[in-house]
């Protein structure tokens, strides 16, 4: 036991002794960089000073004030740096407790509705089962002052949106300097979200989103958490004075019902969800609009989506019609005729989508009819001019996409590449391009050049986002020869680097395989 503790002591001794020894050559380090050696200068310095011709002191001022300059620099950028760091993690650390609280604020919320309607479901059993059911079973409390069709029509809240915007119209009138193109606007939102939210994306990303918005009405946006998924949708409402709706979809959906509401046979009402006010809301606004299906993939799209799925195929844009209602009512909302609603054109829908073992895979069925973006990165942190929101109308934005299509069409030497690679991958992977991808990637490429970008880098992205993510479904490890006579394929037809999304996601496949 003593021999033990002799060693145990010792032992701590010199641990102590290693540990002072390291923290002294730090200090000492630092102290003869900053003292000693500063103090050696200087005596050099002075053994020679008294040699100094008018122009040797010349020459040592002005190399002492670059010196002087320089440090000066150097400790500045530093400090700058410093707070630079500090005021950015602090306000990221501020929007995280932001964002939890809204989620707990959320569930409380969910918790109260689903409390409320247990409690009045009950209270209707137990007067139904009595043989009585009173007046205020069958209609919902009006708001005070509010007229009686708001009691009388089976749609409450979207009667309340008819009202409020009949007593204040959403009319935009656009002044000249809002007059501006795509390329621009994509450069203003940049500054903007930078500038007013402190989000930071890359003009190539919003470029991106645009020409989404030009070629489908259903964006997604894929990624790891914390790249800004939800964050964008939500700037790009604040940019055109529109708040985004934001819709959290819950794993329990299964079918439209959980989308858009249903009539409620008790209550004789339309149960109104929050998705629906806020499609219908679109119907009566001038401007862009963006509705966020949070999480989308937490339940099987093609389930409680289907319908939005179907009629966005339909040609004809008078057809664009949700059911909401068997028999129609003079009660009924205003858009809401013959108890269809109108899906309007100034409405786009967000998607986020996290891929994890929590949610469920995105079908072909859905990826081909939207524009999906990976988001799997921050930009980095910039400063921008302060910048204002945009003033726009629906009909203004369309109106340069119509443009984009007439000034930027697919060459006819790219239109040929394209013919070629699709026989290409079809002969080597059996996978086709069809009609609707050919279709969007002539709506997609001439608006991504609008906005500033290249033919052959719109090209690009179609072909990765459109073919290459269906290559997923195929026996890849049996195809390493093919995949690799594809990107010789695409330096040879199209030019060595120019298809660089498509290469890095074959890249990405022979890795993962």
């Amino acid at each position: 036991m003593a021999e033990f503790a002799k060693y145990y002591v010792d032992f701590l001794w010199n641990a102590l002794q290693n540990i002072w020894n390291f923290i002294y050559s730090i200090l000492y380090a630092f102290y003869k960089i900053v003292v000693l050696d500063t103090i050696n200068y200087f005596k050099a310095l002075g053994a020679v000073v008294g040699n100094f011709d008018v122009l040797g002191w010349i020459c040592l001022i002005l190399v002492s004030l670059v010196n002087i300059a320089l440090v000066f620099f150097i400790v500045y950028r530093l400090v700058q740096l410093i707070r630079r760091y500090i005021v950015y993690r602090g306000k990221e650390v501020e929007k995280d407790k932001l964002m939890e609280e809204i989620a707990r604020l959320h569930e409380q919320a969910e918790e109260l509705v689903k409390e409320k309607n247990q409690i009045f479901a009950l209270k209707v059993g137990n007067q139904i089962s009595e043989g009585y059911v009173p007046n205020d079973a069958l209609a919902v409390t009006s708001d005070e002052g509010t007229g009686g069709n708001r009691e009388a029509s089976r749609f409450t809240k979207l009667i309340n949106l008819d009202e409020k915007y009949g007593r204040n119209p959403n009319i935009i009138f656009m002044s000249d300097t809002d007059m501006i193109s795509l390329q621009d606007i994509v450069k203003r939102f940049v500054d903007f979200a930078a500038s007013q939210l402190q989000l930071y994306y890359t003009e190539d990303t919003i470029r991106l989103f645009f020409a989404g918005l030009a070629t489908s009405k259903i964006i997604i946006l894929e990624g790891i958490s914390g790249t800004g998924k939800t964050s964008l949708p939500y700037a790009m409402g604040k940019f055109f004075n529109n708040n985004t709706s934001i819709v959290s979809v819950q794993p329990s959906w299964r079918d439209r019902a959980e989308l858009v509401g249903y009539f409620n046979e008790f209550t004789k009402k339309f149960n109104e969800t929050d998705f629906l006010n806020s499609l219908y809301e679109t119907t009566l606004r001038e401007d862009p609009n963006f509705i966020v299906l949070d999480e989308m993939n937490l339940a099987r799209i093609e389930y409680y989506f289907a319908d939005f799925l179907s009629i966005m195929e339909m040609p004809d844009i008078a057809e664009w019609k949700i059911d909401l209602i068997s028999s129609p009512s003079p009660t009924d909302p205003k858009n809401v005729i013959y108890g269809k609603l109108l899906v309007p054109q100034n409405v786009w829908f967000v998607g986020t989508a996290n891929n994890d073992d929590s949610t469920f895979t995105i079908t072909d069925k859905v990826y081909d009819r939207a524009i999906a973006l990976e988001l799997n990165q921050k930009a980095d942190y910039f400063d921008a001019p302060m910048t204002e929101s945009f003033n726009c109308t629906f009909n203004y934005l369309e109106s340069l996409f119509d443009r984009a299509y007439k000034e930027y069409e697919i060459s006819d030497k790219n239109i040929a590449l394209i013919k070629d690679l699709d026989a290409f991958i079809q002969s080597k992977f059996k996978i086709s391009f069809g009609n609707r991808i050919m279709k969007q990637l002539k709506l997609f490429v001439p608006a991504y050049m609008a906005c500033g970008g290249t033919e052959s880098g719109g090209i690009d992205f179609i072909v990765t986002s459109k073919i290459l993510r269906k290559f997923n479904s195929l026996n890849l490890p049996f195809l390493t020869k093919e995949l690799q006579e594809l990107i010789a394929y695409f330096d040879r037809k199209f030019g060595k680097g120019t298809m660089k999304y498509s290469i890095a996601y074959i890249r990405e496949l022979q890795k993962v395989n």
